[in-house]
C-alpha cells in the first residue's frame, strides 16, 4: 500500500464511470472535514453500481449476501434483536469468505477460491442495506452507527480472533487490508487481504516441528477508522501479557512491484493520499484516547521482526528486502530529506520505510502499542509485491476481472507470506533466536 507520488483529481460525490482518473491534482484538494458529506462507508458503497464489483459478486456466489442480510434485518423487531442479528451475519460473512479461500464447501462460482474481493464487495452490500433500513421501532443515528460498527468488526474477523492459551501454544497474529485505489481500477485485489483469509485459523510447523497457530483480521483503507482506534482496539487484547498473548505479529499490506519489504522503521506522519472514502489526512498520526501508548509520542517506531533472517531466506519467487529508507526533516531543518539508512537523532518523520499512507500507519500504531504494553514482543510490517494483471488485461475499462497471471501472482504472494510467517516464528522459537540482525 505504498503511497503513490502523483495525486488523484478531486472526485464528484456520485460515481458514474469506471474510466481511470487523472493523477495530477494535489491531495489537499480532496480534504473534507470529518462528518461533512456522506459517511466514509457510504462513499465506498457508490462503487457497487460498477460492472466489475457486480461481476465479482456473481462469479463468486456472494451476490446473495446483501439481499439475504436485508431480509433478515427486516425481520428484527427490536434494537437488541437487530444488534444480535448484525453480529451473527457479520461473523458468518467472514467465515464464509475464509472457508471459500481455504477450500471448504462449494466455490459458489467460477472465480478462483484465492480471491479476497468477494468479501469486500459483499460487506458493502450489507452496509448499504443497513444504512437504508427503516425499522418499525425507530432507530437513532447513534444506534445505527453502533450496528454499522458491529457489522464492520465482525465481517473483518476483528472480534473473532481466537488464540489458544498456554505455554505449549505458539500464537501468531496477522493483519491485512481491503482492496484500494478502486476509482482508478475497481477490479483490484489486495494480496494482503487474500493472505489474511488464507491463513486465518490455520497452523504451520516450524523447522523444529513446533506447531504455530495463526489468527488474522482485515482493516479498511480509511483514515477515519484508524483515527478512531480500530487498530489499537483490535490488537490490544492480544498484546497484553497473559496466557493468550501473541508470540509474534505482523501487519501486512501491498507495496512495491516485484518484491517483499520488511519495513525497518515506521513514521508518525500521514501524507494525505486519498483513502477508499476519498478522504485525505495530512497530519501527525493521532493516537486515540483510552489506549496505552508511549509519552511523549515518538516520531519513529521500529520493527522487532527478524528482518535479516527474512531478507536472507529463500521463501518463494520474490526477493525479500530489508528496507531501511525513511524520509525525515532533520533536527534543526525545514525540508524533508530521504535517508537510506534510517532516521537521524531528533528528526521529524515524513515517511517511514512503508511510506506515509495507511500501511505505514498500521505499522506505526501496532509497534507503538507493542512498545507500550509488551516491548519484547516480536512484530512489525511486511509489504507484499503489487498484484498485477496479465499483460493483455491492464485496461480497467475493457479488461476482465481476472486472468491466469493475476491468479498465479496472488497465489504465489500468499504462499510466500505463509513461508515468511513460518520463518519468523521459527526464529522466535529457536535457541538463541535469529531476532533483529542475528
Amino acid at each position: 500500500m505504498r503511497r503513490i507520488r502523483t495525486r488523484l483529481l478531486a472526485l464528484g460525490a456520485a460515481l458514474t464511470t469506471a474510466l481511470p482518473l487523472a493523477l495530477t491534482a494535489p491531495a489537499a484538494a480532496l480534504d473534507r472535514a470529518p462528518g461533512a458529506g456522506p459517511s466514509p462507508v457510504a462513499v465506498e458503497e457508490q462503487r457497487l453500481t460498477l460492472e466489475a464489483p457486480r461481476e465479482i459478486l456473481r462469479r463468486s456466489g456472494f451476490d446473495d449476501a446483501g439481499p439475504e442480510f436485508a431480509r433478515g434485518l427486516a425481520g428484527t423487531r427490536s434494537y437488541g434483536a437487530a444488534r444480535r442479528y448484525v453480529a451473527r451475519a457479520g461473523q458468518a460473512l467472514w467465515q464464509r469468505a475464509v472457508d471459500r479461500v481455504q477450500g471448504r464447501g462449494p466455490a459458489g462460482g467460477d472465480l478462483s477460491r484465492d480471491d479476497d474481493r468477494p468479501l469486500y464487495w459483499a460487506r458493502l452490500e450489507m452496509t448499504r442495506a443497513l444504512r437504508e433500513w427503516q425499522p418499525s421501532f425507530g432507530l437513532s443515528d447513534a444506534r445505527r452507527a453502533a450496528l454499522s460498527g458491529a457489522l464492520e468488526r465482525a465481517s473483518r474477523g476483528e472480534d473473532s480472533i481466537d488464540l489458544p492459551a498456554g505455554r505449549r501454544a505458539t500464537r501468531v497474529l496477522v493483519t491485512g487490508f481491503d482492496p484500494f485505489q478502486l476509482d482508478d481500477d475497481p477490479r483490484r485485489s489486495n494480496p494482503s487481504g487474500a493472505a489474511a483469509l488464507a491463513l486465518d485459523g490455520t497452523t504451520v510447523r516450524t523447522a523444529s516441528g513446533r506447531t504455530v497457530r495463526i489468527e488474522t483480521a482485515l482493516f479498511p483503507v480509511r483514515w477515519s477508522d484508524f483515527a478512531a482506534g480500530a487498530v489499537e482496539h483490535t490488537l490490544l487484547p492480544h498484546f497484553r501479557p497473559g496466557p493468550r498473548q501473541v508470540d509474534l505479529f505482523t501487519t501486512i499490506s501491498q507495496g512495491r512491484p516485484g518484491r517483499f519489504d520488511v519495513e525497518r522503521t515506521n513514521g508518525a506522519w500521514r501524507g494525505g493520499y486519498p483513502d477508499n472514502a476519498r478522504e485525505s489526512r495530512t497530519e501527525t498520526v493521532p493516537i486515540p484516547r483510552g489506549v496505552p501508548t508511549v509519552h511523549p509520542q515518538p516520531q519513529w517506531t521500529r520493527t522487532t521482526l527478524p528482518y535479516a533472517a527474512l531478507a536472507g531466506s529463500a521463501t518463494g519467487p520474490y526477493p525479500v528486502v530489508d528496507n531501511t529508507e525513511v524520509t525525515e526533516i532533520p533536527a534543526g531543518g525545514t525540508a524533508p530529506v530521504k535517508r537510506p539508512d534510517g532516521p537521524t537523532p531528533g528528526s521529524t518523520a515524513r515517511a517511514g520505510g512503508g511510506g506515509d499512507y495507511l500501511s505505514n500507519e498500521i505499522a506505526y500504531r501496532a509497534t507503538l502499542l507493542r512498545d507500550a504494553v509488551a516491548p519484547s514482543l516480536p512484530g512489525g510490517h511486511l509489504h507484499t509485491p503489487v498484484l498485477e494483471f496479465g499483460s493483455g488485461n491492464t485496461d480497467p475499462a475493457t479488461g476482465e476481472v481476472t486472468d491466469p497471471t493475476f491468479v498465479r501472482n496472488r497465489v504465489a504472494i500468499v504462499d510466500q507470506v505463509r513461508e515468511l510467517v513460518r520463518k519468523a516464528a521459527s526464529c522466535r522459537l529457536s535457541v538463541g533466536g535469529c531476532m533483529m540482525g542475528k
